[in-house]
């Protein structure tokens, strides 16, 4: 610096110079420091079993089953001890669940207007994947669909058909497919002595006493109508644990998730069991063993003041109401939920391993429960617990608080906003509600009460249910039905086995809360604009 500058001039210039400096330098490391403000990519993976009962895990308080995945699932995030299936059939609860929308407006209220219906407009609105891929998320299914095929465009599995061209979104797409797979890994092969044909995979099993083909022979077992159906089949299938249908569904969502761990996904993993037909393989058969089980407290209840005295078949089927052949069927339900569980152990830890667990929003629910000799009855499609009521359980770190657990009453319905809301997308019209509020504590007005519903064959069966504060009534939608009306207290009779209106003598001191239900399915059937409003409010209860 020139020296016939004033020393104080230089004094400053160099103070200046030296602040400037810091502060470029400051501001480098300010912006080298600088966190990413990249929006968290955000992923869905949403696994769903097909007929699982809600205490089918050992969270839900089963002294039997074990089913340590899932249990960690609930732990790391939030189970919902009161989630209910919109309807109590396949075909209509995958619709509702997918769109977001009740039975009623979706449209879908048989298992018949799925895959490629078209005899009239059902299911018109967008499912959550349908606007995930909108918003650029990579879209890919595993396993049963069981809804309408024409929403099946926006996934982009690398396998759409099985080898004769079957698409995995038609009617039996997935087990087409399934076995193409067995068919190179485990072909056909001769029967032996107490062996028959499984009619799903078309490998051998040994039937159990409660098969209705036990005892026959291979060639009587061949003439019968080729048309059997799955639920008549109890045993053990004879292929090895790692061809299961369970394996490779659970396998394909795997080769997904490494595949697309890049990627922003939505992956959806619909595991076929434990419907029916209920055959798991070693080492899952009789890994509770048979002889152990208990029947349920209510195979006995002669339901002569029930809604279902006919439901399923069931005066047909008396071994269903059998102490002792119905032990084979909890058995093997059972085994097949373990299997179901270890698998989606295998899943969690895949996420685990690629780093993608705390940037994925994982849903965990069943389509709806299985009666499993409850009242003597088999499958689904009532309003009693073990059909209506099923698993939840939803998990995303940073976003919801481990240990989470949720008492209100919930619908699966309420996925579908809960998806959007989570994952950050725009709100779409649906008839559910974010579930957000209810995981957080903040939403102290909903989960108060919640209906199921199912209208197949119109008022010849009941209709509604609604659950509120332990109470349940049940009823058909017409002021002409002949159905009887139910009310339960489940605080008391968890097992539904007591009827307090329909045909009680004591039915009228019931009346007071019968009509505090019907006044709350009311304003749900009001809200939804629906047309069984005039019926169930002209219905007599008593």
């Amino acid at each position: 610096m020139d020296d016939r500058i004033p020393v104080n001039v230089k004094l400053n210039y160099l103070r200046t110079m030296r602040k400037t400096t810091v502060f470029w330098i400051l501001l480098v490391l300010l912006a080298a420091c600088k966190p990413d403000t990249k929006v968290k990519k955000m992923n869905l993976l949403f696994i769903m079993t097909d007929q699982q009962r809600y205490d089918a895990l050992s969270i839900a308080g089963n002294g039997v089953l074990e089913t340590p995945n899932l249990d960690r699932l609930a732990e790391q995030g939030a189970w919902f001890r009161n989630a209910y299936t919109p309807c109590a059939v396949c075909g209509p609860a995958r619709s509702s669940i997918l769109t977001g929308h009740i039975v009623e407006h979706t449209g879908v209220n048989t298992n018949g207007k799925t895959y490629y219906y078209d005899e009239e407009p059902v299911m018109t609105m967008p499912t959550f994947d349908e606007i995930l891929a909108d918003n650029g998320y990579h879209c890919e299914y595993y396993g049963k669909w069981h809804s309408l095929t024409s929403h099946t465009e926006v996934y982009k599995n690398p396998k759409l058909a099985s080898r004769k061209g079957h698409s995995v979104f038609a009617h039996g797409g997935q087990r087409h497919v399934y076995i193409d797979y067995l068919d190179e890994q485990v072909p056909v092969r001769e029967l032996k002595p107490g062996e028959l044909y499984d009619t799903f995979t078309g490998r051998p099993y040994q039937t159990d006493p409660l098969d209705k083909y036990h005892g026959m022979t291979p060639e009587e077992f061949e003439k019968l109508d080729p048309r059997r159906v799955q639920p008549d089949l109890h045993g053990r299938l004879m292929i090895p644990a790692e061809h299961t249908l369970t394996a490779f569904q659970a396998r394909e969502t795997i080769d997904a998730i490494e595949r697309l761990q890049d990627s922003t996904f939505s992956i959806t993993c619909s595991f076929h069991f434990p419907h029916a037909p209920i055959l798991p393989t070693d080492p899952y058969y009789n890994m509770y063993p048979a002889s152990e089980m208990s029947p349920p407290v209510s195979i006995h209840d002669m339901m002569d003041n029930s809604p279902y005295k006919r439901a399923n078949g069931r005066l047909g089927l008396p071994e269903y109401s059998d102490p002792e052949l119905i032990k084979y069927m909890i058995s093997n339900y059972y085994g097949m939920v373990k299997e179901i569980d270890d698998w989606v152990g295998e899943i969690l830890v895949t996420l685990d391993e690629l780093g993608l667990t705390d940037n994925t929003l994982v849903i965990f629910t069943s389509d709806h429960g299985e009666m499993l000799g409850a009242h003597g009855l088999r499958e689904k499609n009532i309003f009693y617990e073990e059909s209506a009521h099923i698993p939840l359980m939803i998990r995303f770190p940073g976003e919801i608080e481990a240990g989470t657990e949720v008492d209100g009453y919930v619908s699966l319905v309420d996925l579908f906003p809960t998806i959007l809301d989570y994952l950050g997308i725009k709100p779409h019209a649906n008839d559910g509600v974010s579930l957000r509020g209810l995981m957080e504590g903040t939403d102290h007005e909903y989960g108060k009460y919640v209906v199921t519903e199912w209208n197949y064959r119109g008022d010849v069966a009941p209709n509604y249910m609604i659950v509120k504060d332990g109470w349940k009534l049940i009823v058909p939608y017409s002021k002409e039905s002949a159905v009887i009306n139910a009310l339960y207290d489940l605080n008391t009779d968890p097992h539904e086995m007591h009827n307090l209106i329909g045909k009680n003598p004591g039915r009228e001191q019931y009346r007071p809360r019968a009509e505090s239900l019907r006044k709350q399915l009311l304003k749900w059937l009001e809200k939804n604009s629906s047309e069984h409003y005039k019926g169930v409010k002209e219905r007599e209860l008593m």
